[in-house]
């Protein structure tokens, strides 16, 4: 499998301007020399043509050697006509001279095994080809550039060197040790757990970038919440009426506030009720409010909220036109306060998403903290009658945690999961 020449549409389906068909493999060049007079070195333009001597397309030819192409590998790339009988004529050509048709995910797998990406990079690749805002393209770009991959080789690299000095003082263990090593070994120590323990802490918010937030809209029943909802959506998402109890699900409408990825929920009213049905539905307003990344409250004048907020919820006067107060309140009929609500939820959500660093995925976040674990027991052993050997052992089983997260070790598992997220052709 490893050895065969793949090829795949590499955009779009369908009716498109232009379509580009990439080969990848070692007989990528002859694969392609199949249908044309010959392979441009770099590029240019040649008439492609079936085993039978048919022309199928004239197409701009790209030739990317090994060392510079995306896969690592020989990579021929035919920039076609868009037309899906084209596209189909060439890939039914390209099979019939022997090539195979990719698997989804394969030419960046292959990218992967030919030392191009890093895991870590893998899965920013993933995500940038998903993203959908602005915030979520900027994350993904920095972890596909390399940043978490630069930052595990950091800590790779001062883990290794601080083995080393524990490990050079086994030499000395019947005599005296000419220098402490204590002093470097826990500064090293101390600064790569600081800076796992600041990347642990964002994985959390790069997840929230990623998977979008969540934003409930939770009160008693006729605030106006599905109103509000409505408003914010610009549609009618939600049925409003002046009948208490309306909203019986939790209804969701997805939004891009700031460029984040902003799902709002419309909740049940909360209150006591004989109404199974209605019951339910409270339930289910509440669990979903207490999983949500922030709830905003309407009250009524002098009310307090449904539920107890906390750090970060924003609680508004809803109604506000009929409210005649000064306070912050909203009025989703008026569309008053609407702007300063939609900024101070911005705000807060901008502020939440500032603490994501470049490690975005609960697989990076474990590895870290099996690392830090490690690194904690030898500082806790440094200065007690602990072998200097088990000491370096503890150090290489944080080093084996750090290549996880970048894939050098004990990632298998895991591949045939990511590659299947990707689309053929990539």
């Amino acid at each position: 499998m490893a050895g065969d020449t793949i090829f795949a549409l590499a955009t779009a389906a369908g009716r498109a301007g232009v379509a580009i068909v990439r080969i990848s493999g070692r007989d990528a060049s002859a694969l392609a020399g199949q249908l044309m007079s010959s392979v441009p070195v770099g590029r240019g333009l040649r008439e492609l043509r079936s085993s039978d001597g048919v022309i199928l397309d004239q197409a701009l030819v790209l030739s990317f050697v090994g060392d510079a192409s995306f896969t690592g590998e020989p990579v021929i790339e035919l920039h076609l006509h868009g037309s899906p009988a084209i596209v189909r004529s060439v890939l039914f050509a390209l099979e019939g001279h022997g090539g195979r048709p990719a698997e989804a995910g394969e030419f960046t797998r292959r990218a992967l095994e030919n030392g191009k990406l890093d895991l870590a990079q893998v899965e920013g690749l993933a995500d940038l080809i998903d993203a959908e805002t602005e915030a979520q393209r900027r994350q993904a770009l920095r972890v596909f550039a390399g940043g978490l991959g630069a930052l595990a080789e950091e800590w790779r690299r001062q883990l290794i060197r601080a083995a080393a000095l524990i490990e050079a003082t086994i030499d000395f263990v019947d005599e005296d040790v000419p220098v402490d090593v204590t002093p470097e070994v826990s500064a090293l120590l101390t600064a790569v757990r600081d800076g796992m323990s600041t990347q642990i802490d964002g994985v959390a918010a790069a997840e929230r970038i990623r998977d979008g937030f969540e934003v409930a809209i939770v009160g008693a029943p006729n605030i106006g919440k599905s109103t509000l909802l409505n408003r914010l959506a610009g549609r009618d998402a939600a049925i409003t009426s002046e009948v208490a109890g309306t909203t019986r699900d939790v209804i969701e409408v997805q939004m891009d506030l700031g460029g984040l990825a902003v799902t709002l929920l419309d909740t049940a009213g909360i209150r006591q009720t004989t109404d199974i049905v209605e019951e339910i539905g409270v339930s289910r307003a509440i669990d979903r409010a207490n999983h949500a990344d922030l709830r905003v409250f309407l009250v009524a004048k002098g009310a307090a909220p449904a539920m107890k907020p906390v750090a970060g919820d924003l609680v508004v006067v809803g109604k506000a036109d009929l409210a005649g107060n000064e306070e912050f309140g909203v009025s989703g009929l008026t569309g008053l306060g609407i702007d300063a609500l939609v900024g101070k939820i911005t705000t807060e959500l901008q502020a939440r998403a500032g603490l994501a660093g470049v490690a975005i995925r609960a697989r990076h976040r474990s590895a870290m903290e099996q690392a830090s674990e490690q690194i904690s027991a030898v500082l806790a052993a440094l200065h007690d009658d602990v072998p200097a050997d088990l000491l370096a052992e503890d150090i290489r089983h944080a080093i084996r945690a750090v290549d996880m997260v970048v894939g050098r070790v004990d990632v298998e598992d895991l591949l045939d999961e990511i590659f299947s997220s990707f689309c053929i052709g990539k």
